[in-house]
């Protein structure tokens, strides 16, 4: 009986693990937007599974910060003011630029591969056709080099302001020329972390940081970015 039990939560466990990361990547990747309501039953009839794990991976990006909860009208997607995503960047560039130098005095020469690696994939990705695969490539550059930081507690802080703009940036028409400005300081990171130089590091990591939000922030500010959906929409 115990056994039989146990089998069971562990089913459940696992179903709402997998709801989470399923959610999750949705909203990362646009395809829930900012403020979109999260209905339990629908999300458990498109995922296949009851509405238990669902309502367990809701609460679970709420703690995350990418769903937020309002009594009578249920679970959204988080959406936040240009103001509040200039704080984020903010602290993303501190901490990210924190973790560029710790990287700096960590890195292999296998993890330099690794990261020139992602640059090359890229290079290679059209952000008018590919833009979702763009904001899964520079997600795995930057938590790379969180990896190689070698702290999860700075992982886990910079993971949480990560996150968030890459909802917001998902929106943002994504020119070529300002894909080759990433593509420019994603190498001259790699650049600076191979020749084991932090400072260096540390510095493009934040230029590279305070060029996104400037170009995010002013879009979200002059209405050219779509506006976030209202939860009750």
């Amino acid at each position: 009986m115990e056994g039989s039990l146990g089998n069971g939560q562990d089913l459940v466990q696992n179903a709402s693990m997998g709801a989470t990361e399923l959610i999750r990547e949705a909203i990362l990747d646009g395809r829930l937007q900012p403020g979109q309501r999260l209905k339990e039953e629908d999300l458990a009839r498109q995922l296949g599974i009851s509405r238990t794990p669902v309502r367990e991976a809701l609460l679970m990006l709420q703690v995350e910060g990418l769903v937020v909860a309002a009594p009578n009208r249920g679970a959204a997607v988080r959406s936040h003011t240009p103001d509040d995503l200039e704080d984020l960047y903010v602290l993303r560039a501190l901490l990210e630029g924190h973790a560029a130098r710790r990287a700096g005095v960590r890195i292999t020469e296998e993890q330099v591969d690794q990261l020139r690696e992602s640059c090359e994939r890229f290079d290679a990705l059209a952000p008018e056709e590919e833009l979702r695969e763009l904001v899964r490539e520079n997600m795995f550059f930057h938590s790379t080099i969180l990896d190689i930081a070698g702290s999860a507690r700075l992982a886990s802080m910079v993971r949480r302001v990560i996150e968030l703009p890459l909802v917001y940036k998902s929106y943002i028409w994504y020119s070529p020329d300002q894909k080759r400005i990433s593509s420019h300081y994603h190498r001259q990171i790699v650049n600076a972390l191979a020749a084991g130089d932090g400072d260096r590091a540390e510095l493009v990591m934040k230029e590279h940081v305070f060029e996104a939000r400037d170009l995010l922030v002013a879009r979200l500010r002059s209405g050219e970015a779509p506006a976030p959906v209202e939860a009750g929409a």
